[in-house]
């Protein structure tokens, strides 16, 4: 399946399921990321680490661990 971590810039997507544990999922879903949610990929670094994206109408940046840990439709 594939994660928010593989969505290129200007996309915007649905996420299926949170797949990280314990505190690090607990953060994920007070950042409003949550199953259902739509989430549009602003920017991604030169790098790729973080990714710049808009979910529940504000801007958000996400490290790429955490972005693998977030599946999407």
């Amino acid at each position: 399946m594939r994660t928010l971590k593989d969505v290129p810039c200007g996309e915007t997507v649905k996420v299926a399921k949170l797949v990280g544990t314990g505190p690090v999922k607990r953060r994920i879903m007070d950042m409003g990321i949550t199953k259902g949610v739509d989430v549009y990929v602003r920017k991604v670094a030169p790098l790729g680490d973080p990714i710049e994206v808009t979910v529940r109408g504000y801007e958000l940046s996400v490290r790429k661990a955490d972005a693998e840990m977030i599946q999407i439709d």
